[in-house]
């Protein structure tokens, strides 16, 4: 939403917003001229806004009896869902989706640099903040091509007509929207179909979709896949990987960020940066000097004996992902996680994995289940869920205790996990872990 807040304020419009709770995107778009509120604004909104004048764009992430809400629609404003008014804005570009159950935020952001890098460049609107250009939207009205944050969540991914597109992953999520794990998957069968039939999809190897389109496959070690990620190592202080695939056999390609999942990230674009007609150089330059994302294995404290890394895993696949590339990188550390569980549907949904994933840190911080637009169901907790962990010190706290226990942590790589709103401890984290 934050990105259609900057494209519409950079167009000289007036910009009025909600958001549950203050927090830096917030602040960056009030520097910016937006006038954004943190309260239910119903009674005032008659003297503010009206129907003539007021664009109303709104996430499925405010509840539908928010007051402000129930206001518009009762007052018979059009209500337009982030990915309509996206579908409009891209309409004259060709658009460059990303989609995928985990990875598409730092997938999109790492396309937009490269092409950003690049002779192309490129207009974007991206899910996260990138750490090389400060925002998650890029604006180069010249640019022919438009990277956009595909989004599965409410079905919104399906009011696009992309140019070519990557898909990352299809694990199940989001059921308390789909219903069931195969309406999940038509989703994306119905995305896939929506790709130019001149363009292009970049495939992880292995995700069942067929399309008219080119396809071209991409995998971490598959030699079955079109372009394979090989010989994933750490040397010197920087990440290194080589690829292989159609008329490519590159060495020691350096990625700016480390882990397995970044590297598979990266193989996707290679291969559609390769087919847009991006040189070698512009590549590996693009993906050496690609910074990350903000809270996608963001560094924040690299000490000798402590290392401090928040991510926005919220599904076991990411907490799987996230701790195959921290054994991968520190195989002799003790791993202390700090967790928030996201959703009590998503808890509920894949309540096993969760388990599985948290019992393979060595010390866990679970916090209570944010809940973001849902009211609690009976008997999904995070007592239940600490109590199925197998994790042998581990301990249920809410945020307002977690910074004065982790000063009993002094050495070992430290996590922040979590999409709620864990990431206001990152910051009270850093400064005393720095200290």
């Amino acid at each position: 939403m934050s990105a259609l807040a900057k494209y519409f304020l950079s167009e000289n419009k007036v910009v009025l917003g909600y958001d549950k709770t203050p927090s830096p995107i917030t602040e960056d778009l009030i520097s910016l001229g937006a006038q954004i509120h943190f309260e239910d604004w119903a009674n005032q909104l008659a003297s503010l806004v009206s129907i003539e004048t007021t664009l109303i764009i709104r996430t499925p992430a405010v509840p539908a009896n928010f007051g402000e809400l129930v206001y518009f629609q009762e007052k018979g404003y059009s209500l337009f869902k982030r990915s309509e008014i996206l579908g409009i804005l891209t309409r004259n570009y060709k658009g460059l989706g990303v989609a995928g159950t985990h990875g598409k935020t730092t997938t999109s952001t790492m396309l937009a640099h490269l092409l950003n890098e690049s002779s192309l460049h490129c207009n974007a609107f991206l899910g996260g903040i990138s750490s090389n250009f400060g925002s998650n939207f890029l604006s180069n009205p010249e640019a022919e091509f438009t990277v956009i944050e595909a989004d599965e969540f409410d079905r919104s991914f399906l009011q696009l007509k992309p140019y070519a597109s990557i898909i990352t992953a299809m694990d199940a999520d989001h059921l308390d929207i789909y219903g069931t794990v195969e309406n999940f998957n038509k989703g994306f069968q119905d995305y896939a179909d929506l790709i130019d039939e001149n363009g292009l999809l970049v495939l992880k190897n292995g995700i069942p979709l067929n399309t008219n389109t080119k396809t071209v496959t991409y995998g971490v070690e598959d030699v079955n896949a079109d372009y394979n990620a090989t010989k994933l190592r750490f040397e010197n202080g920087k990440f290194l990987f080589d690829v292989t695939g159609s008329a490519v056999d590159w060495k020691s390609i350096e990625l700016g960020i480390p882990g397995i999942h970044n590297a598979e990230n990266a193989l996707s674009c290679i291969a559609l940066c390769i087919w847009l007609g991006l040189t070698e150089r512009e590549i590996r330059n693009g993906l050496q000097t690609f910074k990350g994302v903000k809270r996608r294995f963001e560094y924040h404290v690299q000490r000798s004996d402590l290392v401090y890394i928040d991510d926005y895993a919220h599904h076991p696949t990411e907490i799987k992902a996230l701790l195959d590339s921290i054994e991968l990188l520190y195989p002799n550390r003790k791993k202390i996680g700090i967790f928030q569980p996201h959703l009590f549907t998503r808890t509920r949904d894949f309540f096993d994995g969760f388990v599985e994933q948290l019992s393979r840190l060595d010390e866990l911080i679970l916090m209570p289940i944010y809940p973001a637009r849902e009211e609690p169901i009976p008997g999904i907790t995070s007592e239940k869920l600490l109590a199925e962990i197998t994790t042998t010190k581990k301990i249920l706290l809410p945020a307002s205790e977690i910074v004065n226990y982790l000063e009993t942590v002094q050495d070992g790589v430290l996590l922040t996990i979590g999409a709620g709103d864990i990431d206001r401890l990152v910051p009270i984290i850093s400064k005393n872990k720095t200290i």
